[in-house]
This record gives structure tokens, sequence and C-alpha cells, in this order.
């Protein structure tokens, strides 16, 4: 799945003509919304392949614009904004929201968000179950894991918890979406517990758990697993 028809999300003049230069030389199509009523409006009828969406708008909050698209769409939805609270960066990714990038951005990481948003939503569609990371192998089918050919141990709530960063591999899942995943709604403030089981995760799958580069840790918000090789 290739994003080529964008919506734009945002009332500054600037960052939409910014945009729509840039993203337009990337071989995208922008579509371009002011409000948030026009934005909920041509995610229906327009059909985007993704959309980018600023919190700050005039007639209703960001957030609210990122729900209701939520109720009909799971297309793509990254956040773009100038509000830097941890608190409502994990409320957005909790409503659904693919990613979150702050203003000021740099357009290359906003083009890498949208190449992973694009492989992230191919994978959902296809129900890819097999997946390369370097040398480590998950078939989620199978529930092996292996490096190099050699097969890993974890216990079952450890494979639960690979299971759902790797199906979400590139974009951040919050500390309440894998705790309410992988142990249920009651426990989706148990946010130590989760660090317990994700440093005995990495501990079984990083080359070097001091260092981790499979499992990344999204500081108040979440974790994002490396992108799959294939």
């Amino acid at each position: 799945m290739t994003l080529k028809r964008l919506l734009v999300v945002d009332d500054e003049p600037q960052i939409q003509s910014l945009l729509r230069i840039a993203l337009g030389s990337a071989g995208y199509e922008v579509l371009p919304a002011l409000t948030g009523h026009d934005a909920i409006r041509l995610a229906a009828s327009a059909a985007p392949d993704a959309v980018i969406l600023d919190l700050g708008l005039p007639d209703i909050d960001g957030k609210d614009v990122l729900r209701d698209i939520r109720a009909f769409s799971r297309v793509p939805i990254i956040i773009l904004s100038a509000r830097d609270r941890e608190a409502e960066k994990v409320e957005a990714l909790d409503l659904g929201a693919d990613d979150y990038l702050e203003k000021p951005f740099g357009m290359g990481e906003l083009l890498a968000r949208l190449r992973a948003a694009s492989r992230h939503a191919a994978r959902a569609l296809g129900e890819v179950t097999r997946l390369r990371f370097g040398d480590l192998l998950i078939d989620l089918d199978k529930r092996l894991i292996a490096r190099a050919g050699v097969p890993i141990r974890l216990t079952p709530k450890e494979y639960d918890l690979l299971a759902v960063l790797a199906r979400n591999a590139g974009r951040v899942v919050t500390h309440r979406q894998i705790l309410t995943a992988v142990w249920g709604p009651a426990h989706h403030d148990d946010t130590q517990y989760l660090r317990v089981f994700i440093g005995q995760l990495r501990g079984k799958i990083e080359s070097d758990p001091n260092m981790p580069n499979l499992i990344r840790t999204e500081p108040g918000a979440g974790y994002r697993f490396a992108e799959s090789d294939g």
C-alpha cells in the first residue's frame, strides 16, 4: 500500500503552503482542510490514504476530529501540532493516532513517518504474520521467535507483548494500549508492571539490552518497535 492522497488539516496558511509544496514534490496529492468540520467531511468523502492533523483548529479541537474520523475509518493519522505536553500526545495516541510530531518539524522526519504509516497500513490490510528484523524472525502464525535460526523461548505474556509491538512496528504504542491488549482493561495504569516485562523481553531479543534498538522507549508515551525488514 502506497500513500498518495493526503488530507492536511491545519488552519495556518504557511503550514498548508509548505506541506503542499514539499509533499507535492515527494509525489503526494494534498487535500487541504482549514477546519475540523471540513476535515471530517473530506475524510469521509474523499477517501484520503492518510491524514496529517493539527490539534489546534479554529472550530473544534483536533482530538475531536481524530475521534470522529476513527469512528468510521482506519486511515493512518499523524498528529502535527505545537502542543508538546506528554498528556496531549498520549491522549491523541490512545484515541487512535498512528504517530505524533511536534512543530517545528523536519520534512525528512515527516516523510519517514508517512512511509512507516504506509507500511503499517499495508500490514494491517494484508495481515502479515511473518516479520524479520535483522537476524530476528517473528512468525506470529507459528508463535515462533528465532535469532539467526536459534529459537528464543518466551513466556506466554512475553510473547503477547512482543506480538502487540511487532504488529505495530514503526509506530508508537502507548502504555495504556499495550496494557489493555496484553493484560486487560483492569491493568491499563500498571506502567511499572509493563516496564518489568519490557526489560525481560529486551533481555531475550535485543543484541544489547542496555542499548536497545528493537524496542525503543518513547518517553512519557509508550514504546515503538523497529521497522520490519520484510
